[in-house]
């Protein structure tokens, strides 16, 4: 058994460390509590860059019950925990704090309810998002949230984080689907809110604390999400236009000729679209020639012949108002994961860039192409030998840069973080769109909230999480 000597807001000798597993083991049972050679390496880490670190101990609970113990009894032991879900996130904000206990969910899993007539689905926090979508399709309902990981995050770390994706732009984030959740606060309190209710203005909406929160106040137990109905019309378009001016007159037709079955507005400058076609498997490019710029326009809908009729007008229009150097309507779902492969191969690239940052802002949307043209542009003066390439979701401001760093060592990631940040904040953007702060992006949260923000954010802690065990070294 693991016996560390850790500074955790007062000195633990190693006995009393030793007491405090010994309580944690009878409070978990063995399948609930693993040390040493016992925890799996992938608890060492989350998909981020951050290097692995190994926790004192695994807790597993499979109830609420037993997260609530297990808080309770690191409380009483000023022990520091790490919560972990699906290990998908790319901050750092599950790679455990040193000297601290990972506290995995992945056996705090299964779906409570589907509720038909309230529209809602009721899930434990280690629940996979992919289970989530299968189960809500099976009863005849669209579970809204999707993006890449869908297989691996889990229920639990898309509220912490506050989840975005490609659909955002017609479902709204994670926050929007979520109606109520239970959570336990660092000293093992429960707080249980599983409300189904849209109107609820009984007092402050406390669930709102721990949405995006990544774990600062209090461990996301169980959530009760809202469902909507399920498409039985999906129009895909891939559109090639000239630059981007092109690309927000189409954004600007698609609202107002789609309407709300406008469900995914996806951008990708040449850049990202040739490193893609040219260097993955499989990811060929479907038109003769370059272009200035590369969109993908989804619609959801419910009558397959109104709702087709409609997208097609809506593509007549746009390539009558010159908008269109060329394009292509999915004619099949063969045709729908080939456009979407392309979008999504962002991971498949790695390699070609090697040494590289990876960063997810959020601007305005109006001001979108010229943070891409500033963002390149400083980067080709600043750090010439850098590459970068440009895609996003730009219906709703959120973009994803990957720039190559052009000197090994932590110097020359922080160069490319220093101006991609700094272009970031000169538009008055946010650092992080949808992927969170975690460990990664701590130091560049004075680029997106004023002094007064933070501030709010650490009484809120100092409030909830007193001795400050929770995710200690993340966000704030």
């Amino acid at each position: 058994m693991p016996v560390a000597d850790l500074q955790r807001g007062g000195e633990m000798n190693g006995r009393g460390e030793a007491q405090a597993f010994l309580e944690l083991r009878a409070a978990l049972g063995p399948s609930g509590y693993l040390d040493g050679d016992d925890i799996p390496p992938r608890n060492h880490a989350d998909a981020s860059v951050l290097p692995p670190q190994g926790p004192l101990a695994v807790l597993r609970p499979a109830s609420t019950d037993e997260v609530s113990a297990a808080l309770a009894i690191a409380s009483r032991h000023h022990l520091a925990v790490t919560v972990q879900g699906g290990l998908t996130g790319l901050c750092g904000g599950a790679t455990p704090a040193p000297g601290s206990l990972a506290l995995s969910l992945e056996r705090l899993t299964g779906i409570e309810e589907i509720d038909g007539r309230a529209m809602t689905l009721t899930a434990r926090a280690g629940t996979p998002l992919e289970t989530m979508q299968r189960a809500a399709e099976a009863e005849g309902f669209l579970f809204p949230v999707d993006f890449g990981a869908r297989g691996t995050a889990t229920a639990g770390g898309i509220v912490s984080t506050n989840a975005g994706g490609n659909r955002v732009l017609r479902y709204g984030m994670t926050r929007a689907s979520v109606i109520g959740l239970e959570a336990v606060l660092a000293d093992g309190t429960v707080i249980g809110s599983l409300n189904k209710m849209l109107k609820n203005n009984a007092g402050p909406d406390l669930k709102q604390m721990f949405v995006g929160s990544e774990g600062l106040f209090g461990v996301v137990t169980r959530v009760v999400f809202a469902l909507q109905p399920l498409p039985r019309w999906t129009g895909l378009a891939l559109i090639a236009v000239r630059d981007f001016e092109a690309a927000t007159d189409i954004l600007a037709s698609a609202r107002a000729d789609l309407g709300p079955t406008l469900s995914a507005f996806e951008v990708m400058w040449p850049d990202y679209w040739s490193m893609v076609t040219a260097n993955v498997p499989g990811r060929r490019d479907p038109f003769d020639g370059g272009h200035g710029l590369y969109l993908l326009v989804e619609g959801h809908g419910r009558d397959a012949t109104r709702d087709g009729a409609a997208f097609e007008a809506f593509l007549e229009g746009i390539y009558e108002a010159g908008l269109v150097e060329d394009a292509m309507l999915a004619q099949s779902l063969s045709d729908m994961e080939a456009f979407w492969a392309i979008r999504d191969a962002s991971a498949e690239i790695e390699p070609v860039l090697g040494d590289h940052e990876s960063f997810d802002v959020g601007l305005p949307p109006g001001e979108v192409g010229r943070f891409v043209d500033a963002c390149r542009a400083t980067l080709a003066r600043e750090l010439p030998a850098s590459r970068a390439v440009f895609f996003g979701h730009a219906a709703d401001g959120n973009i994803h840069v990957m720039a190559s760093v052009p000197e090994p060592g932590p110097h020359g990631h922080h160069a490319v973080e220093s101006v991609v940040y700094g272009v970031t904040r000169s538009f008055s953007g946010s650092v992080s769109a949808e992927h969170g702060i975690g460990a990664l992006k701590r130091g560049w949260l004075a680029h997106s909230r004023s002094p007064a923000e933070i501030a709010l954010m650490r009484h809120l802690k100092a409030t909830l999480d007193p001795q400050g065990l929770l995710n200690p070294g993340k966000v704030i």
